[in-house]
């Protein structure tokens, strides 16, 4: 494969995140660990039909231990935060600061051991919390203990995908057909919380469930597999720059959807956001040749 394709399969990946919020706000009433393993499972599904395709499936038994943690932990722990805090806060509001994680793994990777943290790190890390303390402070909805707790869990939801970002770059050896296994245990994890911790509900109508089937399908699925090759074999400088678009196309959908307004805060919040994150990359873009951006 050359690297201009795997470059555009990765991309693939961004255009289908895009679509996050919107699917998860049409999956309602679903609560948010039944809703990880259906769509897990899904996402699973898709990879186990790859691996048997393309004579991969002796392959997933062969994972790393250490990659097979890190690799279930981030996704679970992702999206669990994630489909949690859209239940609990407006969703292009909890959406935005959950799209804080391309900007958390810029600053976190400038930490590390060959990297360095630049004047552009910092100022793009004021720009972005900035835009999240708009929305969290002067929300249209205003600030109530319901909304707090979806904006704390979407923080929380960033910092784990930034965290799984940065420690994913021990495992670059591991071969794309991995993600099918994440997704699988994810799935399980999530069925037996779910059972232990929730009340299961059916999806609302034909729209509940399409919308499930578009995540596990799309964004909690092929966007997985898409931007590990693209990652693995692509310009990952390139890819991780793509990334920073995400919150500005979700938001975008959001409108488009007409499920968001397009308030002058929200605006403002996603223009910190967005701008915030190209700065960082910017500085990212500067370091020597043989540095590499960490992958999502």
């Amino acid at each position: 494969m050359t690297r201009t394709r795997a470059t555009l399969i990765g991309f693939t990946a961004v255009l289908l995140w895009a679509l996050l919020a919107l699917l998860t706000v049409g999956s309602q009433p679903v609560p948010p660990l039944q809703l990880n393993a259906m769509c897990f499972t899904i996402g699973g599904s898709i990879g186990l039909i790859w691996a048997a395709r393309t004579n991969q499936l002796r392959a997933l038994l062969h994972i790393p231990k250490a990659a097979l943690i890190c690799g279930t932990l981030g996704l679970f722990g992702y999206h669990a935060l994630y489909f949690a805090a859209l239940r609990n806060a407006p969703p292009a509001q909890a959406g935005l600061i959950a799209y804080l994680w391309p900007l958390l793994i810029v600053l976190f990777s400038g930490l590390l051991p060959g990297e360095r943290l630049r004047t552009g790190h910092v100022l793009g890390g004021l720009a972005g919390f900035s835009g999240a303390a708009i929305i969290i402070l002067r929300g249209g909805d205003g600030v109530s203990a319901t909304h707090l707790t979806g904006y704390l869990l979407a923080l929380a939801c960033a910092l784990t995908w930034a965290g799984y970002s940065i420690l994913s770059r021990r495992f670059e050896g591991v071969p794309s057909i991995a993600v099918t296994i994440f997704c699988l245990l994810t799935a399980l994890l999530s069925a037996v919380l779910h059972l232990m911790l929730e009340n299961t509900v059916a999806p609302d109508g034909m729209i509940g469930w399409a919308s499930i089937v578009g995540l596990g399908l799309g964004p909690v699925g092929l966007a997985f597999y898409t931007w590990d090759i693209g990652v693995k074999q692509g310009d990952i400088q390139l890819l991780g720059v793509a990334s920073y678009a995400a919150p500005l196309l979700s938001t975008i959908v959001l409108v488009l959807a007409g499920i968001t307004a397009p308030t002058l805060n929200l605006i403002a919040a996603t223009l910190l956001i967005t701008g915030g994150a190209g700065l960082a990359a910017r500085a990212s873009l500067r370091r020597t040749p043989k540095s590499k951006l960490p992958h999502r």
